[in-house]
């Protein structure tokens, strides 16, 4: 089964394409001087996980991309940070799988392995970049590119990051599909539109791309292009995720976000401050 996940994995190897299981594939791909690790969640039709067959992050899917990322990290434990390789989250994820099975085994373990091994990387000094080229929905994103150093997404109408499917939104929020797009004109948390969700300070570039299912040879160039602007600038950067908060972006749209971080922080130091312990 075709996805842009797989398609845009294919494009940016610089040869063969593997997998941990069927429906977590890998590659390397030369990006500037580097050689960066892709990593990619694709559909998989056979999956013994029902709800898993659409490229959602389920239980596999989060166990093999903690096993992926890991498998970098620990290959190169041994070099100086500066060269540590870079890991590329290709996202083309509808959503995390939602299922009685993956609720009872505990998907939730599953992907915080996934999220604990990007953080992992992260901290480690490999520079983490996502590169969103499809859907980016609910936990299929905070399990596979929500910790990156960097967020990059293709600026095409089929590019979708958001908490939930839009009429799974205008059912939980009692209104019509045509009541949330109105909403989504004059708040940018509610749209679904990519360029929307890239003024809230979450996205370090959009990409112009000519035809995001199938891209061209200048597409490609584009895109690594970006992946190594985005790798130096990680490389530069802090290793937490407060450029999320510091951005020009997040400072006009994400007022409260601040406030709230910095009254939880001053509370913290408070605490801290007055019996020598943090707060458990």
């Amino acid at each position: 089964m075709t996805s842009r996940g797989r398609t845009w994995t294919h494009a940016l190897a610089d040869g063969a394409v593997g997998d941990a299981v069927p429906s977590v594939i890998t590659a390397d791909g030369t990006v500037g001087h580097d050689v960066a690790r892709l990593i990619a969640v694709v559909p998989d039709p056979g999956s013994p996980y029902p709800r898993a067959r659409n490229g959602e992050v389920g239980l596999r899917e989060g166990l093999a991309l903690a096993e992926a990322v890991t498998e970098v990290v620990a290959g190169d434990a041994h070099l100086p940070d500066d060269r540590r390789r870079p890991i590329v989250a290709v996202v083309d994820l509808p959503s995390q799988a939602y299922g009685r099975v993956e609720e009872m085994v505990g998907i939730h373990q599953a992907l915080a392995a996934a999220v604990d091994a990007y953080v992992s990387a992260r901290t480690a000094g490999h520079p983490v970049i996502a590169l969103i080229v499809g859907q980016a929905l609910s936990g299929g994103l905070l399990a596979h590119g929500g910790q990156a150093n960097q967020i990059l997404a293709l600026d095409d109408p089929g590019v979708v990051v958001h908490a939930m499917h839009k009429r799974a939104a205008a059912k939980v929020t009692l209104r019509t599909v045509e009541e949330l797009d109105e909403l989504a004109r004059r708040i940018p948390p509610l749209s679904y539109d990519v360029a929307d969700w890239a003024r809230l300070g979450l996205c370090d570039r959009l990409l112009d791309v000519d035809d995001a299912d199938d891209p061209t040879e200048r597409d490609v160039t584009t895109v690594k292009e970006a992946l190594t602007a985005a790798v130096e600038r990680a490389r530069r950067g802090p290793r937490d995720l407060s450029n999320r908060l510091d951005s020009p972006g997040a400072r006009e749209t994400r007022v409260a976000s601040r406030r709230v971080h910095e009254a939880l922080a001053a509370q913290w130091r408070r605490v801290r401050d007055d019996d020598g312990t943090a707060p458990q």
